[in-house]
């Protein structure tokens, strides 16, 4: 009964949502050749084996000119509809109602993977790439509206129960609906019902082609970083304009858009259930349809809170279900706590996505994976092992709990006094909680499943040989690299002057083993949340920081999670001073020299620290081989890696023992 407003069911066209919980659209890039594949299929399913209530699949673009992503969907064609079926049935037969997306971003396209001009209303610039669009024609408008409608006609023939029509983010019917972007004379532009004419046209034609037991949702978004960008009061108005028509079935409401980008998939820079007090709005004003809420709804205790307070009928939790695809079953059966808390990093979702691959998880490596490694349900291991782990960071704490789950045997000792290794640390910096809850979820999983785990526990290379185990998983991670090496001064093997002491690594610091005094020089060359997290928890605790980097802009590894720009203000506004394109040529014991690497001038800063974000190195204290015992390296002793690479190694070693 602690969610039972979350749980209870609900009437959607005909067809009865199990609970509230949705898997909302999102690019996932996992088509092979415009195609869904067994990675697709594999990634929708496992969601509806989840227990969520309601899929809306990856966008399909309706259009040559909407192409955005290698992995996208093809348009226009048949072909799509016998592979979709291949996704659609599983997920119906798992008891999910499962919907498909369909989208065009309008102005703001990919030339380079559409090879096409971009189809605007008025041929605004483009917010994705440099590029300019095209004002459509008349013609052309009724084209597009075509095309959304043949694309609905080929979801239906697919499988799918319903279509989600896109005028979100300021996408193409955004881009209509916003007098900023459509600046047109004739019957689609001016008044709000000539704005609105092309979405309602191309809901009313689905309706008509597809049939009254076809669910119709409508995407929209909210905004308020730029004053050109619709109002809650517009929104309201344009929503209640097409729930009038009896069409629309449901209006999911999302969170910024191509004007910014970052709120879109907010991390955790970001406060939690954005979009809710408008949602709230929106039910105010709908007659007919539900109200879905997105953005940040992270947990069941969030979505319970949304449902129960009245702010929506629905919540689309995505990365949550990314990051434990049975968030909804679990909840379900009363077991919350055993829920897999996304931690809002955008690292393998939408960081991978960015660089235009398909999708995974930091924290979930199976996420994409879920056709070849069953997802995250276990098969029994046909031969019982005993298995050690040496290392309690993420590799270590993943490979524990999977050896476990398929009922092997599993101790594991850690050096320190608590878990998590180097993980734990990135909890200290601001706004990082959520990462300190993922290794108490581990603390509870292991104990479920009887793992032994030793706190304060260094094996040597002896007592690895003389434990019981046939199985070792070597999880020891790595360590700072001590000399000040700069990938960027390759010729130098040793910072000079880095023996008069004062230089600490971003561990030491967040350990609080550091003696910092007033002026820090953080020096940046991984570009991602150890050098940008310690330098804003640095410069949060009233130190004068210095970031200097030899990369064109503060955050460059953490710009694909779109949190590079947030990063920088939260610097800036606490003071932080940013040097970009500079090396360190030597440090003094009160300052440092850098040089620039665009013209080689020199300065130096007064500092009383130097804190260096280096590549670490591995630390194996181990022999490649002990007699008797099956070895496996994983995580940063294999190789110094981020974290999302070691949960990876944790997961696959797990499953291969």
């Amino acid at each position: 009964m602690e969610h039972r407003h979350l749980l209870s069911p609900v009437a959607l066209r005909g067809h009865t949502l199990r609970n509230r919980i949705v898997f909302g659209a999102h690019t996932n890039n996992m088509a092979t050749g415009g195609l869904p594949g067994a990675r697709t299929a594999g990634y929708l399913l496992e969601r509806a084996l989840g227990g969520a209530a309601m899929i809306v699949a990856e966008p399909v673009p309706v259009h040559r000119t909407g192409v955005l992503t290698r992995g996208n969907f093809l348009h226009g064609t048949d072909e799509v509809i016998p592979h979709f079926r291949k996704v659609t049935e599983p997920v119906k037969e798992a008891g999910a109602v499962i919907l498909q997306q369909l989208y065009h971003i309008g102005a703001h396209g990919d030339s380079d993977l559409s090879f096409a001009p971009h189809w605007s209303p008025s041929g605004g610039p483009s917010y994705h790439d440099s590029d300019g669009s095209h004002k459509v024609t008349e013609a052309e408008i009724w084209e597009l509206i075509d095309a959304h409608v043949a694309a609905a006609v080929r979801c239906k023939a697919a499988g799918f129960q319903g279509v989600e029509v896109w005028a979100a983010y300021h996408s193409l019917l955004d881009q209509f609906w916003t007098p900023w972007s459509n600046r047109r004379d004739d019957q689609w532009g001016g008044s709000l019902t000539n704005r609105t004419r092309m979405s309602r046209t191309i809901i009313e034609r689905i309706r008509r082609e597809c049939g009254e037991d076809f669910i119709i949702g409508l995407a929209v978004s909210t905004s308020d970083s730029q004053s050109v960008t619709l109002g809650v009061e517009s929104l309201s108005e344009i929503v209640a304009l097409h729930d009038a028509t009896g069409h629309v079935d449901y209006v999911t409401c999302g969170h910024g858009g191509y004007l910014d980008f970052e709120r879109l998939m907010p991390t955790f820079l970001f406060g939690e259930k954005l979009t809710a007090p408008v949602t709230e709005v929106l039910k105010g004003v709908v007659k007919h349809a539900l109200v879905t809420s997105e953005a940040h709804v992270r947990t069941p205790e969030n979505a319970e809170s949304v449902i129960a307070s009245g702010q929506a009928d629905l919540v689309s939790i995505v990365r949550g279900q990314i990051a434990d695809p049975h968030l909804a079953r679990k909840t379900m059966e009363g077991r919350a706590e055993d829920v897999r808390g996304c931690i809002s990093c955008n690292q393998m979702c939408w960081g991978r996505r960015s660089r235009d691959y398909w999708i995974s998880c930091l924290i979930n490596p199976s996420a994409g994976r879920e056709w070849e490694w069953g997802g995250d349900r276990f098969t029994p291991a046909a031969i019982k092992r005993s298995v050690l782990v040496v290392g309690g960071g993420p590799a270590g704490l993943e490979a524990a709990r999977v050896a476990a789950e398929r009922g092997h045997g599993v101790e594991l000792h850690e050096a320190s006094a608590h878990l998590g290794g180097q993980f734990r640390l990135a909890a200290m910096q601001p706004r990082r909680g959520q990462i300190a809850d993922l290794i108490g979820w581990y603390e509870r999983q292991l104990a479920k499943l009887g793992v032994v785990v030793r706190l304060n526990s260094y094996l040597d290379e002896g007592e690895v040989a003389a434990h019981g185990a046939e199985v070792v998983i070597v999880a020891t991670g790595s360590l700072p690299d001590g000399t000040g090496f700069q990938r960027w001064v390759p010729g130098e093997e040793r910072l000079p002057g880095i023996d008069a002491g004062g230089v600490f690594s971003p561990e030491e610091v967040l350990r609080r083993e550091a003696r910092l005094g007033d002026t820090v020089v953080v020096y940046d060359e991984g570009g991602n949340w150890r050098g940008v997290g310690t330098a804003w928890a640095l410069a949060e605790q009233g130190k004068k920081v210095i970031v200097v980097t030899p990369d064109a802009f503060v955050g460059k590894e953490i710009a694909r999670t779109s949190a590079d720009g947030p990063a920088r203000g939260r610097l800036a506004r606490a003071g932080a001073v940013m040097l970009t394109e500079h090396v360190i040529t030597r440090w003094h014991g009160n300052g440092v020299t850098v040089r620039s690497m665009l013209d080689g001038a020199e300065q130096t800063l007064a500092a009383s620290a130097l804190v260096m974000a280096t590549t670490n190195v591995a630390f194996d204290p181990l022999p490649e081989a002990i007699a008797g015992k099956v070895l496996h390296r994983i995580g940063d002793c294999a190789a110094p890696r981020q974290a999302p690479y070691a949960f990876h190694d944790g997961r696959k070693v797990g499953l291969a023992v």
